[in-house]
């Protein structure tokens, strides 16, 4: 078995290397949101509001949450491309299903309790079955979903006809709160955001589990030497992201009770380049959540600076988290 550690659950760690190497990295993502939140106040002050920061961390919360379950894929050695995609289908069938059973009778809140469920099911199936194909089908992960990011991306336009599918009025009224609502002053999504990512964090450092995903990254073969049951391991990966998915998806529905074919869109950029950013390895092996959560947060704000201060087209945001991607892939070539 990989060996024990007693890092923190907010620390980056690796089931090989030096503690040191590896801690370094991760104080640069909150020095650089550090610097940008100075350089943010400094352009407009309106960046500094308590208000602004709310909405910079609701808005980060949906990508944040499923960073935190690609964190787990990455450092496991594989990657999803379907997320956005994947989140996207969950929002049509559980707008879908709640729209039929809502004529039955049922209260608006069993209904709408049963849609969040149902996310949180399919995202759990779909992770499942992207596990299940990279493990029992030998077929690598940016391949399989590569393709299933069609195929979600296809049936929910299919599901719409080509437009949106919107949330029945009364019920997105009592589904509103999910995302509108707040408690002692901070957004529902917010909460939901913390929560995910200190069991993430707890999971990753503090359990068996945790040590085995770090040890797949770091060499797969001494990993099945070791007797971890890597097949299993990795398909437990998959299906908490897709967990992660579901979760971000019931949060989002709210905000505009509907789905289309663009909802979702390049999702998986933005949560890939969260945890590229947060320090954790491209190679797999090393990395933290609380890194994730500060580089989600980090690409959050850049974009809310570049709205606020309108120093580039707000168009050329998927832009610059592009380039924050392979500016760090590069930096992380001579990583140890």
């Amino acid at each position: 078995m990989p060996p024990e550690h007693t890092d923190a659950p907010w620390t980056t760690t690796s089931a090989t290397g030096s503690g040191r190497a590896l801690r370094l990295p991760a104080f640069g993502p909150l020095l650089g949101l550090a610097l940008l939140c100075i350089a943010g106040t400094l352009l407009n002050g309106e960046f500094a509001t308590l208000d602004n920061a709310m909405n910079v961390l609701t808005r980060t919360a949906f990508i944040g949450i499923i960073a935190v379950g690609m964190c787990f894929v990455i450092i496991s050695g594989g990657i999803d491309l379907s997320v956005g995609s994947m989140a996207a289908l969950i929002a049509g069938v559980t707008i879908l299903l709640m729209n039929k059973i809502a004529p039955l009778g049922w209260s608006p809140v069993a209904v709408v309790m049963l849609g969040m469920a149902t996310a949180v099911l399919l995202g759990a199936l779909f992770g499942l079955a992207h596990g299940l194909l990279i493990t029992r089908g030998r077929i690598e992960p940016f391949i399989v979903t590569l393709g299933t990011l069609g195929i979600f991306r296809a049936y929910l336009t299919y599901f719409a006809e080509g437009g949106a599918l919107a949330l029945d009025d009364t019920l997105a009224d009592t589904y509103g709160p999910v995302y509108y609502g707040s408690l002692l002053g901070v957004p529902i999504p917010v909460w939901v955001f913390a929560l995910v990512a200190i069991g993430g964090a707890l999971l990753l450092n503090r359990t068996a589990y945790g040590r085995y995903v770090q040890a797949i990254g770091s060499n797969e073969q001494v990993a099945r030497y070791a007797a971890v049951d890597v097949d299993r391991t990795k398909v437990l990966t998959y299906t908490l992201l897709g967990v992660c998915v579901g979760i971000a998806t019931l949060l989002y529905v709210p905000r505009l009770g509907s789905a289309s074919p663009t909802t979702g869109l390049l999702w998986e950029l933005e949560a890939i380049a969260a945890v590229i950013v947060g320090g954790t390895a491209l190679r797999g092996g090393a990395g933290s959540i609380g890194g994730t959560v500060v580089g989600a947060i980090l690409l959050s704000v850049i974009s809310n600076i570049l709205n606020l201060t309108s120093i580039i087209s707000v168009y050329l945001n998927a832009a610059v988290q592009g380039f924050v991607i392979i500016a760090v892939a590069f930096m992380q070539r001579r990583r140890p």
